[in-house]
């Protein structure tokens, strides 16, 4: 159980990318009050753990309601995983794991950050949402797999929240360029990791 909770634990926060957040939270709360900022990381946080949360308990059977089984999804889940390591390795923003232009100038004119942009889809966005569902089915079979992903989410969230509370220290230390390196080396590990849920993706349609 061990191994499976660092497995989903290292997955979930390479796609999240705590690091990667601080400066996007930096400069979309740029301009407002401690209180601000904080209340805003605060909210986004519990937003998000409601959202991956809920995916973790219903995406099993929203799939099977949709005729979606776990090979098709976990191919689909690691092309979009693919992606999304293609965008950290490069530091491009998409609308993958970022917002888009429009996205920012929207949010720069709204008071309450919390939901959109943060918790979606910066946290809790289509890699996140894709992470959850494809841990939580690929280890249906054993009694604490969606026990595990329970608890890695929280804990990845706890992580995230401590880095936009940080988002100003961090960003003096170690700068764009220091966070740039960093979302590059978790993008270089997020694309073996996508082409290993293909590869599994495929082996088990072939067995059908």
């Amino acid at each position: 159980m061990s191994s499976l909770f660092f497995d989903t634990f290292i997955i979930l926060f390479v796609v999240v990318d705590p690091i990667g957040l601080a400066p996007i939270f930096a400069a979309i709360t740029h301009g407002g009050s401690p209180v601000y900022r904080r209340r805003m990381a605060l909210r986004g946080a519990t937003i998000a753990a409601i959202i991956l949360f809920a995916f973790v308990l219903g995406g099993a059977q929203l799939l099977r309601l949709l005729g979606i089984g776990l090979p098709a999804f976990q191919i689909a889940g690691g092309l979009l995983l693919f992606l999304v390591a293609l965008d950290m390795v490069f530091v491009r923003q998409s609308g993958i794991r970022s917002t888009t232009e429009r996205e920012q100038r929207e949010a720069e004119r709204k008071a309450d950050v919390s939901v959109f942009p943060l918790a979606f889809p910066l946290i809790a966005g289509p890699g996140a949402l894709t992470t959850v569902l494809l841990m939580a089915g690929k280890h249906a079979h054993q009694r604490a797999g969606t026990v595990v992903v329970l608890l890695v989410v929280p804990v990845v969230l706890l992580l995230v929240l401590v880095a936009l509370l940080q988002a100003e220290r961090i960003m003096r230390v170690m700068g764009e360029t220091g966070a740039n390196v960093v979302t590059r080396l978790l993008g270089v590990l997020l694309a073996a990791l996508a082409v290993q849920y293909v590869l599994d993706g495929l082996q088990a349609a072939l067995r059908y």
